[in-house]
């Protein structure tokens, strides 16, 4: 009688709505495998269910906090959704300090798990095949001083000194978004999310968390390997930008999964402005169309050599600039330059049709989930170390799963990306 009366005292203070959303959002959860262990003690107090506390960091991303404190004090004001989390609310809730435990001691392969039931979920809806997926990385800045751009310490870029606060994170370059940096990069402090998204319903289908060091080209495979052991990627499309133009991701995807790459070349190390005719003869400084003079077949590539129009001159005054290198070499006659091209699968891309165009164009799918994901406050961690920011990403990624599930499930389609609109509509 009396667990009633506070029952309908606090709901006083949460609407409605925002109750059944949070039902909803549960009930796709499958945490069987999730271990729900409750630490009890002969002289200190009972512990709190890990099922319980797994629901909690997902209010605290769906409420898009920041902070544990945040969550804390949320569940405070909010005992009504504590008690949909499952907690007990005639006692007291936790603490700070257990919700940090928790997030930070937990294993990653339990998140991972749930994770993986809810895009099953949405394999069996029909709303993801992985027919076309798109590989992405976003940054996550680490909670230290040493990111603040206001910063005097002229040593803060250096990847020596691990700042004190945060001893896990390393130290990371990506793209610079804002109008006052000269350069188009900056330097930062953290970690990096790897998400692969499917290209068409922009829903996440798998994500690893590693230090910003690790390059996008490194972790390409791994992930798509582990991946395709429990969600086939046969004849898959990737779609990546040119961060993951290396070789041996197309011939994995080739080989291995029989699939086929969209990723732009990345002009790495090329020389700018070479003159090259339509043919594909470079020209040389004297503006001469330079002829080819045999080939090298290496692995992979062919090297074509290409020389001076002049080399059989015996005229020393043949080359009209005066070149100073058309006197190298053991004969003294012109100068030479090497193309190199592919002969692999990377090679055989036809970049520059309108197929490749209108496939790559699918890869703002994974933009715009990164931006949906980075809105629920996963861009800066408030955390200090990797455990617990490895968690905190997987948590926000099955925090939209469960909104798309839930959405798919209630025949609310439109509400599939938008946890805003489904809240006012549960």
């Amino acid at each position: 009688m009396h667990q009633q009366l506070i029952m309908n005292i606090i709901d006083l203070f949460t609407p409605q709505s925002k109750v059944e959303f949070y039902t909803k959002i549960f009930d796709t959860l499958d945490l069987s495998d999730f271990p729900d262990e409750v630490n009890t003690s002969v002289s200190g107090p009972d512990g709190f269910s890990r099922h319980a506390l797994f629901r909690a960091f997902m209010v605290m991303k769906c409420e898009k906090f920041s902070e544990i404190t945040q969550l804390q004090e949320y569940l405070f004001n909010n005992q009504i959704i504590a008690h949909t989390c499952g907690f007990d609310i005639t006692r007291k809730l936790p603490s700070y300090w257990t919700y940090r435990r928790f997030i930070k001691n937990t294993a990653h392969k339990w998140f991972s798990a749930v994770m993986q039931s809810q895009v099953k979920a949405l394999v069996s809806l029909g709303f993801i095949d992985g027919s076309f997926v798109s590989l992405d990385s976003t940054s996550i800045e680490a909670n230290t001083s040493k990111n603040n751009s206001k910063s005097f310490d002229k040593s803060r870029f250096d990847k020596s000194i691990l700042p004190k606060s945060d001893k896990d994170c390393k130290l990371g370059v990506r793209t610079a978004s804002n109008a006052y940096n000269e350069k188009n990069y900056e330097f930062y402090w953290g970690y990096k999310n790897h998400i692969l998204v499917d290209a068409i319903t922009g829903l996440p289908i798998a994500e690893v968390t590693t230090t910003a060091n690790i390059t996008d080209g490194e972790i390409a495979i791994p992930l798509l390997k582990d991946t395709h052991s429990w969600l086939p990627l046969n004849e898959t499309f990737l779609i990546a930008d040119k961060g993951y133009d290396i070789r041996d991701i197309y011939n994995f995807v080739h080989d291995e999964l029989r699939g086929h790459c969209f990723i732009p070349l990345n002009q790495r190390g090329s020389k700018k402005n070479r003159k090259t005719l339509i043919c594909g003869n470079p020209i040389c400084d004297a503006g001469f169309a330079m002829q080819k003079d045999g080939r090298q077949y290496l692995k992979g590539y062919i090297k074509q050599k290409f020389r001076c129009p002049f080399h059989s001159s015996k005229d020393d005054s043949a080359c009209p600039c005066n070149h100073p290198k058309y006197f190298n070499g053991a004969k003294r006659r012109g100068c030479i330059k090497y193309i190199s091209t592919g002969s692999d699968y990377r090679a055989s891309i036809n970049r520059d049709s309108k197929y490749f165009k209108s496939i790559y164009s699918l890869r703002t799918e994974s933009e715009r989930y990164n931006s949906r994901w980075k809105n629920l406050n996963t861009d800066k961690a408030s955390v200090r170390n990797m455990a617990s920011v490895e968690n905190l990403n997987t948590v926000g990624h099955i925090c939209l799963l469960a909104l798309a599930v839930a959405a798919a499930k209630s025949k609310k389609i439109d509400c599939m990306k938008s946890l805003r609109n489904f809240k006012i509509s549960a």
